[in-house]
């Protein structure tokens, strides 16, 4: 029992922390990068700790060469004079330094060996790495840039959306107004077309009657001849008295 909830627990913890990983890849990949170099910090170490042995067996060669010729040159020079006693002790030292020579000299091209396929395995390594890295570090760029095209793509579309909801309200309000402007039209036209203008005709009609009698009376009264209107033909006007003058200063008789 109390394994299934440390599993359920561990569970959860773990996707917590993958919902972090997620959100946080540049984060992640800075840590690999730092990981990387105390990696390899710890190899070159251990490699220079490597490279110090091959250094001492070089060493030890050279001496054990320089060891070699001064044994071989005192055995000749013992043996040349004929002292065979010296020559044998110096011959058999010159036996077991040139054994311990052979020894060195195995085990140093094993270590330089080892060394150069150290040296090559980190290398090689490394460069895996960084090339993992930079190809995640572009793949997370690229992933950026994608994102933000498509946070812009959609922005855009609901700009479009938006514009074309103001072009359907805008045609509604068009609409409204013609349907208004219409329907106060046809109430103009109704209204115009209830009025009974006959009587205002008649009115006219006996005020330019009485306006022509007046006129005619008044150019009868002072003997003016009436000018013929159009339409009409012009008539002699009948020979008349004309009438005594009332009005004006009297004539005198000479």
């Amino acid at each position: 029992m109390l394994n299934r909830i440390g599993n359920l627990i561990r569970g959860f913890f773990s996707l917590f922390i993958s919902g972090i990983e997620k959100q946080n890849p540049r984060a992640l990949i800075e840590a690999e990068k730092e990981n990387l170099r105390r990696q390899i910090s710890r190899f070159n170490e251990s490699l220079a700790q490597h490279a110090a042995f091959v250094e001492r067996l070089m060493r030890q060669v050279k001496n054990l060469e320089k060891r070699e010729n001064e044994l071989a040159a005192k055995a000749a020079a013992n043996l040349k004079v004929g002292n065979r006693d010296a020559a044998g002790q110096y011959a058999l030292q010159l036996k077991t330094v040139r054994e311990q020579l052979e020894e060195n000299r195995v085990q140093l091209e094993a270590s330089d060996e080892t060394y150069k396929k150290l040296v090559k395995s980190r290398d090689v390594s490394v460069k895996e790495a960084r090339e993992k890295i930079e190809s995640l570090k572009r793949l997370l760029t690229e992933t950026e840039m994608l994102e933000a095209q498509a946070e812009l793509q959609e922005m855009a579309k609901g700009m479009i959306t938006e514009i074309g909801g103001s072009g359907d309200t805008l045609n509604r309000v068009d609409e409204y107004l013609k349907e208004r402007r219409d329907l106060a039209a046809g109430r103009a036209r109704v209204a115009s077309s209830s009025i009974d203008t006959s009587e205002v005709e008649l009115l006219e009609a006996e005020q330019k009657a009485l306006a022509d009698q007046a006129l005619n009376e008044f150019a009868a009264a002072y003997g003016i001849e009436m000018p013929a209107t159009e339409g009409t033909e012009t008539t002699e006007a009948p020979e008349t008295t004309p009438p005594a003058k009332q009005m004006g200063p009297e004539l005198t008789e000479s």
